[in-house]
């Protein structure tokens, strides 16, 4: 026998075991990838989509900061009008809302607001204070809102 043959054998020209490994054990390494692939996939595609969640309620928040922006530039006497118009927090002042039919729509409520329920109601819509109005920016059909006061 060659050299290289009988360095394969032993010395009692039985095959020996030749280092690397078995056709076993790379099945089971292989197994053991692919379990701990889905868990790692999965946390993945978790991570993309709320990156995207992320960026529509980021926009969404700010289109609500730029629309109270706008109505708390205007003048407070225009404020304190539509509020006194409007007739309570629940009302939506049309003036300073998008158009009706506008995709995510923002609505506007105007109040007069109670800084310092002097009247012990805990309600901060009565007994108003002079010079204090209250704003809310909502975006219609969610729950992204946007509330301020503002003064005289």
């Amino acid at each position: 026998m060659s050299r290289r043959i009988a360095s394969a054998f032993g010395q009692t020209g039985l095959p020996c075991r030749v280092g690397g490994f078995s056709y076993i054990e790379a099945l089971v390494a292989t197994f053991l990838v692919a379990i701990a692939l889905v868990p790692a996939l999965e946390s993945l595609h978790s991570g993309i989509q709320a990156g995207s969640i992320y960026a529509a309620n980021s926009e969404r928040y700010q289109r609500l900061d730029a629309k109270i922006e706008e109505i708390l530039a205007s003048p407070f006497s225009e404020l304190e009008q539509a509020a006194d118009t409007a007739g309570g927090p629940t009302f939506i002042i049309d003036s300073y809302s998008d158009a009706p039919g506008t995709d995510g729509r923002r609505l506007v409520y105007l109040a007069r607001y109670d800084g310092d329920n002097a009247d012990a109601d805990g309600d901060p819509f009565t007994g108003v204070d002079a010079g204090l109005l209250w704003v809310k920016v909502q975006i219609e059909g969610s729950p992204a809102v946007v509330e301020s006061l503002t003064a005289r």
